[in-house]
């Protein structure tokens, strides 16, 4: 697993990327089998242990995860310090149609439509990733910024099943697939 490298994305115009946040600990099989067919694999917080993101298995082993309010080394067992210690608490992944950028969205005012603070946090980017609020979400209200939250991958108060959702770019073309699954 290739955990927050620095990476050359900008060549990329086709490209599979699982979104996923909210695992508590616990990572859906059903999810866990989506994010396989990506090629990079996006985690929004709250992962809960290093075991999550060693599931995430892409196909370039790339895993970008944040820091999530449930990511402090006192909530992660010792073992996991290490991990948990080098999470961001925002990344910005660069590709040739536009940029996104993920944060777990805990500090912001605004979780529904129309994501007015997100988008103004971060008006450079073409999509926003948030996590947090275990609901999943996308919002193209605003021309210029898609705000999108994959909902819970995990157990913990999933609204009645693991989620993700799937962002496949074709050149200047993005397209969002929700993916849910009953308990």
């Amino acid at each position: 697993m290739l955990l927050n490298k620095e990476t050359d994305f900008s060549q990329a115009e086709n490209i599979k990327i699982g979104i996923l946040s909210d695992t508590h600990n616990e990572l859906s099989e059903s999810v866990s089998a989506i994010i396989k067919d990506c090629d990079i694999a996006i985690h929004a917080g709250d992962i809960g242990c290093s075991a999550v993101l060693e599931a995430l298995q892409p196909k370039s082993g790339h895993v970008i995860a944040v820091a999530g309010n449930n990511d402090k080394p006192y909530l992660w067992d010792v073992k996991d310090w290490a991990v948990v210690k080098t999470l961001p608490d925002m990344q910005t992944l660069t590709l040739p149609s536009g940029t996104i950028v993920i944060e777990h969205g805990h500090e912001h005012d605004s979780y529904k439509p129309p994501h007015s603070d997100l988008r103004k946090a971060h008006p450079e980017a073409r999509l926003v990733i948030y996590g947090h609020t275990h609901i999943h979400i996308i919002d193209k209200e605003d021309a210029s910024t898609d705000v999108i939250n994959p909902g819970a991958a995990g157990f913990t108060r999933n609204k009645g099943g693991a989620s993700c959702i799937v962002l496949t770019i074709n050149n200047n073309v993005w397209d969002y697939k929700v993916y849910k699954f009953s308990d």
